[in-house]
């Protein structure tokens, strides 16, 4: 039995849109699985599974790293990446990440090539060494961090003369409060001392460090308080009454002595 022309061609069509659809179908699928994942270094890769690999299980290889003079062996897994091996190498060595460069067969691996696929295999040799720019910035921020810890322990010493400086001017308040009137050299003497701690802060340079510059301001505040405070304590202490002094005299008696001569009695 002969099939007409005209059903021959409609059931190629029909087959085509079939197959289309199959394929598209199978490429959304495809789409839909693919799933990514953020490296080291901010680089956006398509994650890798274990059937991508084509292996059940990804070996874990050892790694020696030489370090100048160091040599470290890691531990780390086939797929691990080289930015991963910074910051496994960042306990090893104290370098941070940003500081490292690792090389390998000649060649400077980036952050997110993985080992793997780098020809990295079990007992392989990677040399690290520091990068020259992020060394010169750790030493300029490990001088500033000095400075700092100076500039904050030298004003730490003022503030302690200021404290005890601060409980003098409160005593005289108080006496002075009381009535009583306390001598003007010692207020006078006060006033010189905490002008003296007020230059010793003058001369700290403060003003690369925001938080030392805040606590030296503030310790000058406190003295400015203090001499205006005495100032005006100075000029109450004046008006003081001066307590009268009471002389009192004891009188004292002498007896003659039995070996001195007696007194001889004249007609």
């Amino acid at each position: 039995m002969r099939i007409p022309e005209m059903m021959k061609r409609r059931f190629r069509r029909s087959e085509a849109a079939e197959s289309a659809t199959t394929t598209s179908s199978s490429s959304s699928s495809a789409a839909e699985a693919v799933e990514w994942e953020m490296r080291p270094g901010g680089m956006l890769v398509q994650k890798r599974s274990e059937s991508a690999s084509g292996n059940l299980a990804t070996p874990n290889l050892r790694i020696r790293v030489v370090y100048g003079a160091i040599l470290c062996q890691i531990s780390v897994n086939a797929q691990t990446t080289f930015g991963e091996l910074k910051t496994l190498l960042t306990a090893e060595t104290g370098l941070q990440p940003a500081e490292q460069r690792l090389i390998f067969r000649g060649k400077e691996r980036e952050n997110g090539d993985y080992l793997d696929t780098c020809g990295v295999k079990d007992r392989s040799k990677v040399v690290l060494i520091d990068d020259p720019e992020s060394k010169e910035r750790r030493m300029v921020e490990m001088r500033r961090k000095a400075k700092i810890e100076t500039i904050q322990r030298l004003i730490d010493d003022v503030s302690t003369e200021i404290d005890r400086l601060v409980e003098q001017v409160s005593v005289i308040e108080k006496s002075i409060a009381n009535g009583k009137r306390v001598a003007e050299l010692q207020i006078t003497t006060l006033i010189e001392m905490l002008m003296q701690q007020a230059v010793k802060l003058d001369n700290i340079p403060a003003a690369e460090a925001a938080d030392a510059c805040a606590y030296k301001d503030s310790q000058g505040k406190i003295v400015q308080k203090c001499v205006e405070k005495l100032d005006v304590l100075k000029v109450l202490n004046a008006k003081q009454k001066v307590p009268a002094s009471v002389v009192t005299t004891t009188w004292e008696t002498f007896e003659p002595s039995p070996s001195a001569n007696p007194w001889e009695l004249f007609d």
